[in-house]
């Protein structure tokens, strides 16, 4: 979590990071772990409202109500001098003007509606959502379905007018002129009096009036506009004028740099500043950089079109994690004298749900290895458990050997893995792939193009040997194949025709 909030602000320093939680007890702890990883809003979300495509247990038994996670929150941030450091926003089935206040009465700060809203523009809650069948047209592709939504904007606007003149109301009889007066107020609240119901009067709620007095010290409603990453490497690349230059002017440069497992994210401020002014495929300059040492977490993170980051030594967990396109070459340090093709080289989760680009390591990988990947194409010599869960599209080729549950989930793209002891059958997770030699010209071209770039990239002794003899290595790879991908000219048997003899 903590990197993922770094990898966030590194990608757009200005941009707020909020982080969901469900209410349960204990979520206090996880909360402050939060707070401390520096996310800038936490929502707390209670068991009640979801969206109607939830399963039946996640609605009926998920979470507890979001006044026990709000109270539990703001209570152990304010007890460690957190409080400060985040917004707190309660969210979970919230209808009224009435929820409004008594959030802001137990330390919450913003308020979310979800379900409501869609209610207030025409959803009739028919829990349907994920068939594409929604009978008045919200959560459909089907046209004639979707001819019958009626709903407009003015609807919703409409209901939060009448929501904000209900808080308005109860500040009045309150006496207070604004929320920001009463957040955190827990000594305005008290349990009703009068009720008389059996299954209510052992309940103690003690746990939603006691809490922290904040009516002298009001700074833990200060807040920053958005917590830093810090100085960080890419905070030299885009210091530097050839750099800024060649950004601006879609020009090349080449530049070579020591690292350090410190040293995160990197390459992913450099493609936010690329977005913030060309957008996801507008760039056509190309930016190389070359790295030498022992790479931190998430290295290549977002990188887009145009980036080439060349690393001599290893990497950390998270290599190229989103990236967008641009290529990734990983080797090992020139001075090494092991045998990289039986050797770690960068973590786990490497690649994880990229939409493009392309990745190259001389070496193993760690687990989750291209799990959602939708588009990006790789090279590897190893990987750990669950390589290309869940993937979506995209080419994975792997030089080695793999854990248990290769193809877990994946739903499109194809992956070719070398089979040398004959094992790698039982790896393969069959729900939804199918295994097969590879069977086409075009899958053997694919596979061998991309062998090709690897050593090409990384200089890999292992991808060398397998090019200087095709003939003999490639009846040992093996194809996984998706329902998708089962016509593609890559996984599809081709009919060869016999000519006949004159």
């Amino acid at each position: 979590m903590a990197q993922l909030i770094f990898d966030l602000h590194q990608i757009n320093p200005t941009a707020k990071v909020s982080v969901k939680l469900v209410a349960e007890i204990g979520i206090g702890t996880v909360a402050a772990g939060v707070a401390k990883a520096n996310a800038d809003i936490i929502q707390i979300s209670g068991h009640d409202g979801g969206t109607g495509a939830s399963p039946l247990s996640s609605i009926k038994h998920a979470g507890v109500p979001w006044e026990l996670g709000v109270t539990e929150v703001h209570r152990v941030l304010m007890e460690n001098h957190l409080r400060s450091r985040v917004l707190l926003r309660a969210d979970g089935g919230m209808k009224t003007g009435w929820d409004v206040v008594m959030a802001a009465l137990m330390g919450a700060e913003e308020y979310g509606f979800g379900s409501v809203s869609m209610i207030a523009e025409g959803c009739i809650m028919a829990r349907i959502c994920h068939t594409n069948n929604c009978p008045v047209g919200v959560a459909t592709q089907q046209e004639k379905l979707r001819q019958r939504f009626t709903g407009t904007p003015a609807h919703v606007v409409n209901f939060f007018y009448f929501v904000a003149e209900e808080v308005r109301s109860l500040l009045a009889r309150l006496g207070y002129r604004s929320l920001p007066e009463i957040m955190g107020r827990a000594d305005l609240l008290k349990v009703r009096e009068g009720v008389t119901l059996t299954k209510t009067q052992a309940l103690n709620l003690d746990c939603l009036t006691q809490l922290p007095d904040t009516r002298t010290d009001r700074s833990w409603l200060e807040h920053e506009a958005a917590h830093s990453n810090g100085v960080v490497l890419d905070d030299e690349l885009l210091s530097d004028p050839e750099i800024l230059a060649a950004i601006q002017n879609q020009g090349e440069v080449s530049k070579t740099y020591a690292v350090v497992n410190t040293d995160r994210s990197v390459g992913t401020r450099v493609s936010g500043a690329i977005a913030k002014q060309y957008g996801d495929k507008g760039f056509e300059g190309n930016l190389t950089f070359n790295f030498k040492g022992s790479m931190g977490q998430s290295f290549g993170a977002f990188i887009l079109a145009g980036m080439t980051l060349n690393l001599e030594g290893e990497a950390n967990d998270y290599v190229g994690k989103g990236m967008c396109d641009g290529i990734i070459a990983i080797k090992p340090l020139a001075e090494a004298t092991y045998d990289p093709s039986v050797n770690v080289i960068a973590g786990n989760t490497c690649l994880y749900g990229a939409t493009g680009g392309s990745l190259f390591a001389n070496g193993q990988v760690g687990e989750r290895f291209a799990v959602r990947n939708s588009k990006a194409q790789a090279v590897i010599e190893g990987a750990g458990d669950h390589c290309c869960e869940y993937m979506t599209g995209g080419a994975i080729v792997v030089l080695g050997k793999v854990g248990r549950n290769v193809g877990a989930g994946m739903t499109g793209g194809l992956a070719y893995f070398l089979d040398e002891d004959g094992g790698f059958p039982t790896q393969v997770n069959p729900e939804i792939v199918k295994v097969q030699r590879v069977v086409s010209e075009a899958g053997a071209q694919q596979l061998k193009t991309l062998v090709q770039a690897h050593a090409d990239h990384t200089g890999s002794p292992k991808a060398q040997l397998i090019l200087a003899n095709w003939g003999e290595y490639l009846p040992r790879f093996w194809q996984v194949v998706p329902p998708s991908e089962a016509d593609s000219p890559e996984a599809k048997l081709e009919e060869r025709v016999l000519t006949p003899v004159q």
